[in-house]
């Protein structure tokens, strides 16, 4: 309900030991969300994964694209749909599940992994540049 689920909520105290110590720093983090609703508070379950990956010293990555379906020759086929932009998100009906998910909202899923695996490759390419 307009945040991260319980099971997650008991994962983020877990990581606490990890944080003590540093484990995740400069590591590569991002996040998407599903909802019922077409609003469903995404935004504030994609900001409680963002603070808790700075906390940890993580690199969030956006999704980086414009929104979709936001003008009048637009439609729910467009990618980010929902226009997103500190990561993805869908909406799926209540009685759906995983089912009523729109194909646009996968593609924009499969476009934020994208977006990540290529931080991740900077990433681990610059620091050897720089040694070089």
């Amino acid at each position: 309900m307009g945040g991260v689920s319980a099971e997650f909520a008991k994962f983020k105290d877990w990581t606490s030991k990890r944080w003590m110590v540093g484990t995740w720093r400069n590591k590569i983090a991002s996040g998407f969300t599903v909802s019922a609703s077409w609003n469903g508070d995404k935004h504030n379950t994609l900001y409680q994964l963002l603070t808790l990956a700075v906390q940890h010293g993580m690199v969030w990555v956006g999704l980086g694209l414009p929104p979709g379906n936001n003008h009048s020759k637009g439609s729910s086929e467009d990618i980010n749909r929902l226009g997103a932009s500190v990561g993805a998100m869908a909406q799926a009906h209540a009685d759906q599940g995983v089912e009523g998910i729109a194909s646009s909202d996968f593609k924009t899923f499969e476009a934020l992994g994208r977006r990540v695996a290529e931080a991740a490759s900077r990433w681990k390419e610059e620091p050897l540049k720089q040694a070089a």
